[in-house]
């Protein structure tokens, strides 16, 4: 009976249980005192299983030559940047994530991080509990402009949500859905052009070599003072000192952040003492929808590669690969 390992965040009762279940796999869930982050404890979870739903813990060559079991990686979402590709590669292991389940939660995510931060929060929350009474007016949102940092699907499901706010929305994507861009009449631009007109700023794009501390005092300095800044992307595009400089600095008015460069975030973090800036841990793509359609996808994933059937679009390595089997 192969055994898959569950390290991703998610109820034993979902979806993914009885594909799993019908397939004939044994499911592995790590113990409370587990931590998946920590190569060592990751390895000895893992020794045996032939594939893992994986969460954003990292997948590093010494975790993956010292797992020759190990047949899958899926990652339950999106983003991959924490899987060595090429360790996978050479273990000719596929590396899985999966698109088109959670882009609406995610956009609502940075829309509500963007209208609290907008409102003047967290500081008014934290203002009342003190017994603070302060009353002042803030900027109205309509008719501002909305800047976004990578048009593909969490980017297109904020425009339409921004624009039904009254927000203008402009944005910075190299490869542009050019039938989404007419119809919602969206302004592409250069990134830069783009961070000067923004009164609001959210980011939307993947890691990889160019975009790793992208965001750094040369952008903020290009950006309007006074903008915002969300994140629910990925944290290794800003860098963090330079944003907390920003912020503190008047810069950037506030800045709504789901994902950091070390997760979870360090209570050391000198981003915790500002008052002008809205957290979360790295939630922004879970609600009941989206949590629900990831497990059955990443069950049907492994499933799909355990009967030697290739998952066209979710496989994000072994390019060019045609003859690849679960059995070495």
């Amino acid at each position: 009976m192969p055994t898959v390992v569950y390290t991703a965040k998610n109820p034993p009762d979902g979806p993914h249980a009885k594909i799993f279940a019908d397939a004939g796999f044994d499911v592995v869930y790590p113990p409370d005192n587990c931590n998946v982050f920590i190569e060592d404890q990751l390895i000895a979870l893992l020794q045996g299983a032939q594939a893992v739903v994986a969460g954003s813990e990292p997948y590093t060559p010494r975790v993956i030559q010292l797992l020759p079991n190990l047949r899958a990686i899926v990652r339950a979402g999106v983003g991959f940047d924490a899987v060595n590709l090429a360790a996978c590669d050479d273990a000719s292991i596929p590396v899985c994530t999966t698109p088109g389940v959670n882009h609406h939660c995610v956009a609502e995510h940075a829309l509500a991080m963007l209208l609290a931060v907008a409102r003047g929060f967290p500081l008014l929350d934290r203002k009342v509990r003190e017994g603070r009474w302060d009353r002042k007016p803030y900027i109205r949102m309509s008719g501002k402009t909305i800047g976004i940092v990578g048009l593909g699907r969490i980017g297109q499901a904020l425009a339409t949500r921004a624009i039904g706010l009254g927000l203008k929305v402009v944005a910075y994507e190299p490869f542009p859905n050019h039938e989404f861009v007419g119809q919602w009449k969206v302004n592409l631009l250069d990134l830069d052009t783009l961070l000067g007109q923004s009164d609001y700023v959210s980011l939307h794009l993947p890691v990889m070599k160019e975009t790793i501390n992208l965001f750094d005092a040369s952008k903020f300095s290009k950006m309007k003072r006074g903008a915002i800044l969300i994140n629910t992307a990925r944290g290794q595009l800003i860098n963090e000192a330079d944003l907390y400089d920003a912020l503190k600095s008047g810069q950037l008015a506030g800045a709504g952040l789901d994902v950091f460069q070390i997760e979870p975030l360090p209570l050391s973090s000198p981003l915790l003492t500002l008052d002008n800036v809205l957290v979360s841990g790295h939630v922004a793509g879970l609600d009941d929808e989206s949590l629900h359609d990831t497990n059955k996808m990443c069950a049907e994933l492994v499933v799909k590669l355990h009967k030697n059937e290739w998952p066209t679009g979710c496989v994000q390595n072994l390019k060019g690969v045609t003859n690849w089997k679960w059995d070495r």
